[in-house]
């Protein structure tokens, strides 16, 4: 896999304007500490950040653009588990509880990286295929050679519904995280 910090949805990107990209993506979480998903815009992003406007808008399409980008960035960004079990339900678990605590702490990024995530903006749509294939390649990584494609989609579908659930204000990610191991492990050992 690439470097993340230096790999755009857009182009590879230089140092500098690596730098510039995570200056909007430190700016976009502040804003969305303070006034939320619906207080987020590009321009306002851009100003937190020292940035002009268009600027921003040569990295970022859109608001939902730039907020999957910073998700797909700390996804990138995060080790896999390492796991010391032969269980590969524990294994699984680890996986999707490690990927569902990306934003734990975060309930309103939490929230906009299911808003950004369900978005139309091609750039988004470009995102949300790079963090599926990430996700899918760490679940198949945990349930081992011989994976079942019928539960491996099965899992990415329980992810997919936990963040959508979340998002919604159903639960917390925490709460999400001890959902996702009680339902993986119905999935892998209904007996």
């Amino acid at each position: 896999m690439s470097d993340p910090v230096l790999e755009s949805t857009r182009r590879r990107l230089t140092a500098k304007q690596a730098d510039t990209v995570d200056r909007l993506g430190r700016a976009a979480l502040d804003l969305l500490r303070t006034d939320g998903f619906a207080g987020l815009t590009v321009r306002r992003v851009a100003a937190a950040a020292g940035v002009g406007a268009a600027t921003a808008y040569t990295y970022f399409s859109s608001k939902e653009h730039l907020v999957a980008e910073v998700f797909w960035r700390r996804l990138a960004a995060a080790p896999p588990v390492e796991h010391r079990t032969e269980d590969r339900a524990t294994r699984v678990v680890e996986v999707l509880r490690d990927i569902a605590l990306l934003v734990a702490d975060e309930p309103e990024f939490a929230g906009a990286v299911t808003n950004a995530l369900l978005g139309r903006d091609p750039d988004v749509e470009v995102l949300r295929l790079r963090i599926g294939q990430e996700i899918r390649d760490r679940l198949a990584a945990a349930l081992g050679p011989d994976t079942d494609d019928d539960v491996l989609d099965s899992l990415e579908m329980l992810y997919a519904g936990a963040l959508v659930r979340s998002g919604m204000g159903y639960a917390s990610y925490p709460e999400i995280a001890e959902r996702l191991e009680k339902a993986a492990r119905l999935i892998l050992d209904p007996g």
